[in-house]
């Protein structure tokens, strides 16, 4: 039986674990679409290479995905996304491309704040400004306020996503971004990582009531939804969908820390081990 456009999988690359925070917010809304993600484990992080490397890294990734036919391609890599969106639009004019700081950037916008606005990423997404800019293009004249947080990467993968220690430390790295809004804070923080999803609670608990928290995740999620309503590609919400897992390099470690950012266990068996 021929698949039809609507069948045929979405395709989610990152350079490593962290964009199973996209995957799982996609899941999460489109239960019943299947999807394909790749991790290229082998080459992470992508922040600390040329802009050169990282086009090159993603138009492989990318490659492998479309190869298998999927219907629209999530970039869950903020370097990537930054990076490489124009190249990977160019290379296949017939799937629609989806990067992860738009639709921040949009989300955050939608929020008309007046206070002004802040971005936590790594250190690599916040030297590039690729949210500063996203966000002023859309908010004219908005405040922005970026502050690099390297070390949730770290407590992402280790799996210390919680609990008075991780509080502590999300405290004093976010303590130098909160000081610029003094005496009052910005009326949203977004996530620019996609391990950061992990640690929401946390950042929200810190950064208190008034500050509302933007899910980059969530927010490419939905407008990746709303591309393939467009073109009407959705599935069946009432089937059961299906999710493939490739990685590049460490099959075993791509289950053990996946499973943290993906919110279900993942077993070695489950990642097939692929060459680019």
């Amino acid at each position: 039986m021929e698949t039809t456009n609507a069948q045929k999988p979405i395709g989610v690359f990152d350079s490593g674990v962290g964009g199973l925070t996209v995957l799982k917010a996609l899941t999460d809304l489109m239960p019943g679409e299947d999807f394909l993600y790749l991790g290229d484990t082998a080459r992470l992080p992508y922040g600390t290479k040329s802009r050169e490397s990282v086009v090159r890294y993603a138009l492989q990734s990318s490659r492998r995905l479309i190869d298998q036919g999927v219907k629209l391609l999530a970039v869950a890599c903020n370097t990537a996304s930054a990076a490489a969106l124009p190249a990977l639009e160019a290379a296949y004019p017939g799937v629609p491309v989806v990067g992860v700081i738009r639709p921040g950037a949009r989300a955050a916008c939608a929020l008309k704040a007046s206070g002004g606005m802040a971005v936590i990423a790594t250190e690599s997404t916040v030297r590039n400004g690729a949210y500063q800019r996203a966000i002023l293009e859309l908010c004219p004249g908005m405040r922005v306020e970026a502050q690099a947080c390297s070390l949730f990467v770290a407590l992402a993968e280790e799996g210390w996503t919680g609990g008075p220690l991780v509080e502590q430390i999300v405290e004093k790295s976010l303590a130098p971004l909160f000081a610029r809004f003094a005496p009052s804070r910005p009326d949203s923080l977004v996530l620019g990582c996609t391990h950061f999803p992990v640690l929401a609670g946390a950042i929200a608990n810190v950064a208190g009531p008034k500050v509302t928290i933007i899910d980059s995740a969530v927010t490419t999620a939905h407008e990746v939804k709303a591309l393939l309503a467009e073109h009407g590609l959705l599935q069946s919400p009432k089937r059961a969908g299906q999710s493939r897992f490739f990685a590049t390099d460490g099959c075993e470690r791509f289950a053990r820390v996946g499973g943290v950012f993906l919110g279900r266990a993942l077993d070695p068996s489950d990642v097939t081990l692929v060459d680019l």
